[in-house]
């Protein structure tokens, strides 16, 4: 569809593109990124045809777009260009109109039923019918770029050249330009080239990216290939770390701010209070997370952990809505608690405390194995209603890696397995050594304070003390259940 050949040129005697190549094919949204003032707009012009490369050359479906007549290149590419100026006044539906020029046969040409179709349809697409009437000069800057978008797709061209379509939009309205922009890509084969601030939009939506620097490419290629931290933070000269998007298969981008944090990070057994209702955590300030919990699963930041016990007939179909309103009502902060519950006695929870080179480590475990399994058996089971639950927390003074988080978690599982090996729990059913119980849960939480540990396997500091504990912890908890406890 698109091909840009070995382009250089820009202003004056200073070329500020260089050498620049890549192809686009036909149903593809490619996405141009880079630091200001490394070129994206003034590649936008050259592949527009508003400025003449110095060098090198455009093809518009394999011909120069200098060989088409205006008209004939308005009706293959629309230009969506970063600012607008409006000479005179006009109404919203006149502005989005004028897309429909190129296909007029002359001045005098009547308005057709193709026309209105395209201006209704790109109205919708956009949100902005309920404006139709009213004049551009009255619209909020978020509302004319949106105006501005619905003139660009009611030209109805196969070729999208936009530069920062979602400017001074709001997120809603970002989400609902790109869906739209995305679903004529996917369904109707349109072409699109645009120019982005954001590297998190840019990803979720374009099929590749095309980031330059200092007027040239640096990469050209899938998100994933392109948006690798190392050349991101090279490009940019700023630290930023990638994680993949929740829901899509997209590399997302976090920005790592150089703050200066004053506070002293430490964590001890005094922030730990146990009642007849729950254990509870509560750290002065939130630490990195990563937890199979109840409430707030999964990593991030939280201050307060709460383990409630619960009867063992809990009524666990409306689990969530439950536990969200049960923290409300005992005045946690749902945004800033973990939550896990157990039908064990949480008077009866085991806490170690083990101090290391690199800062104390807490475990604290609560355990009852009335329904232990072995998880290599369990295909074979389909009761799992007696008291179980095997929780643990694992709260550490230091700095993990994502990597020794994950390896965390092996490291107290395996232990955890160890100790019922050891305590000679059993698997009722398959009546083979237990690992586990079917709702057990795990929590690995850290200070991010101090030197970085990079691994949280068993040959590490960190990996020793969590096997240690945790075996320790489960062990001393099973002993417990045992003795006639709940």
């Amino acid at each position: 569809m698109l091909k840009v050949h070995n382009i250089s040129g820009g202003y004056g005697a200073a070329p500020i593109l260089s050498e620049i190549s890549f192809q686009v094919e036909k149903g593809k949204m490619i996405g141009i990124l880079g630091p200001n003032g490394c070129g994206k707009s003034t590649l936008l012009k050259v592949i527009s045809g508003i400025m003449s490369p110095t060098f090198g050359n455009v093809f518009i479906d394999g011909k120069e777009i200098d060989q088409y007549s205006t008209r004939e290149l308005a009706k293959k590419m629309t230009i969506l260009p970063q600012l607008h100026a409006t000479a005179f006044s006009s109404t919203v539906r006149e502005t989005v109109s004028i897309g429909r020029y190129p296909h007029q046969s002359g001045f005098f040409s009547s308005w057709r039923a193709e026309d209105e179709s395209a201006v209704k349809k790109a109205m919708q697409q956009t949100d902005i019918e309920k404006y139709e009437n009213h004049y551009l000069e009255f619209l909020s800057g978020g509302e004319q770029q949106r105006v501005f978008i619905a003139q660009a797709l009611a030209q109805a061209s196969s070729l999208l050249l936009l530069d920062e379509p979602t400017n001074h939009l709001d997120i809603a309205h970002q989400k609902q330009i790109l869906d739209m922009i995305r679903k004529e890509v996917t369904e109707n084969d349109l072409t699109v080239v645009s120019v982005f601030h954001d590297i998190n939009l840019a990803s979720l939506y374009c099929d590749e990216i095309l980031l330059m620097e200092k007027g040239k490419v640096r990469a050209y290629g899938a998100p994933h290939e392109v948006l690798l931290e190392e050349k991101v933070m090279a490009v940019y000269d700023t630290r930023i770390s990638i994680q993949a998007h929740p829901e899509q298969p997209k590399p997302q981008m976090t920005i790592l701010p150089d703050l200066q944090d004053t506070l002293e990070k430490v964590i001890t057994v005094e922030h730990l209070n146990i009642t007849n209702e729950y254990v509870e955590f509560k750290s002065p300030f939130p630490l990195k997370v990563l937890s199979s919990a109840v409430h707030n699963a999964g990593m991030g930041w939280f201050a307060n952990f709460v383990n409630r016990t619960v009867a063992p007939n809990y009524d666990i179909d409306n689990v969530k809505e439950e536990y969200y309103q049960y923290l409300v009502d005992k005045d946690f902060s749902p945004t800033n608690t973990v939550g896990m519950m157990t039908a064990v006695d949480t008077k009866k929870a085991v806490v170690k405390n083990y101090s290391m080179p690199f800062g104390e480590v807490i475990v604290v475990v609560t355990a009852g194995v009335g329904n232990a399994i072995d998880v290599s058996q369990s295909y074979k089971r389909n009761d799992f209603f007696r008291v179980g639950t095997i929780n643990t927390w694992v709260l550490i003074n230091g700095k993990l890696s994502d990597e020794a988080f994950v390896q965390a978690m092996m490291t107290a599982t395996e232990a955890k397995s160890k100790a019922l090996q050891h305590e000679e729990v059993y698997d009722s059913v398959s009546n083979t050594i237990a690992t586990g119980t079917p709702t057990d849960s795990l929590l690995i939480a850290s200070t991010q304070a101090g030197e970085l540990m990079q691994y949280g396997g068993p040959i590490t500091e960190v990996g020793q003390v969590i096997g240690k504990g945790v075996f320790e912890a489960t062990v001393e908890a099973v002993q417990s259940y045992r003795k006639g406890d709940r």
